[in-house]
């Protein structure tokens, strides 16, 4: 089977991050694999960053990037389309993703293993078939909050709902040793490599991995509600969960919300206030949005 690859160079390294979280997560056709580099000037000139991205079939370059532009909400420099050779492009991806800072944690894929301190701060998330290495701003922006809130506050009973890799829940029981923490999904897939995730991390045994669509699940029904949860989804089931999630959420529970871009986030907020939740905390990264409420 033919590989296509998307190529694009950006000037500019936040406009670049913008678009490649753009790629992964709001436009069609999803791409299997992406990555995102800078390049060295040649001859003195300035460093650009080029976003590399492989497909099954190749997209309109046009086409996608008109749909890129209104999604990011940027000018979109020309796209270039062309097929390759069958390439590792999973393995390729992965090495292109450096170790990601967020708070205390260190988010890093395996090809890094030797080159970050070990601890439990380092957290070992290989990109792969579920959404959540750090690289994203949502993700990243969880992480930061979930830093800010467990250095505060000692939860006992958290969610992360819509779990992806599991990295959220992961950095969450490292904080929270002495917690109870449920992670799930809607996709199997996703709560599959999750469960591997919590292994490899040493928290396996720690977190309830479970596949679920919203709160329904009987598991969470009979855990009762928590004082943390944290959704990073996006910004349409966000707001039609308000009800139920206010349901879940404790009195003086605290709530960490992401995967809307900044200008979803009035709507978002609305709803949630709407729902009984105060918003303390709105962050701005990259485009994207990361809140935290405290339930009343």
């Amino acid at each position: 089977m033919t590989i296509h690859k998307m190529t694009c160079d950006v000037a500019d390294r936040d406009m670049a991050r913008s678009l490649a979280g753009a790629l992964q997560e709001l436009v069609m056709p999803v791409p299997h694999a992406l990555t995102l580099f800078e390049q060295p000037g040649a001859d003195g000139a300035a460093a650009t960053w080029r976003i590399e991205a492989y497909y099954d079939e190749a997209p309109d370059a046009a086409a996608l990037g008109d749909e890129l532009g209104a999604v990011a909400g940027v000018p979109v420099p020309e796209l270039t389309i062309a097929p390759v050779e069958e390439l590792n492009w999973v393995a390729m991806s992965q090495a292109a993703l450096p170790p990601v800072a967020a708070g205390r944690f260190t988010v890093h894929g395996s090809h890094d293993a030797g080159r970050v301190a070990r601890g439990p701060n380092a957290i070992l998330i290989d990109a792969g078939e579920a959404f959540g290495t750090a690289h994203h701003a949502t993700t990243f922006g969880c992480l930061s909050a979930i830093d800010r809130l467990t250095r505060r506050r000692r939860f006992r009973k958290v969610l992360d709902l819509g779990c992806g890799s599991g990295v959220l829940a992961i950095a969450t029981a490292r904080m929270l040793p002495a917690a109870r923490i449920f992670a799930t999904d809607l996709d199997v897939q996703s709560v599959v490599v999750a469960k591997s995730n919590m292994r490899l991390n040493g928290v396996g045994g720690r977190i309830e991995a479970l596949v679920a669509d919203g709160l329904a699940a009987p598991q969470l029904r009979r855990a009762g509600q928590f004082d943390l949860l944290i959704a990073n989804i996006l910004a349409a089931p966000l707001i039609m969960l308000a009800r139920d999630i206010r349901r879940a959420v404790a009195p003086g529970g605290m709530l960490v919300l992401s995967g809307l871009l900044v200008h979803q986030a009035a709507e978002v907020i609305a709803a949630y206030v709407a729902a009984g939740f105060q918003l303390t905390e709105h962050r701005r990264i990259l485009g994207w949005s990361t809140l935290t409420l405290v339930r009343r």
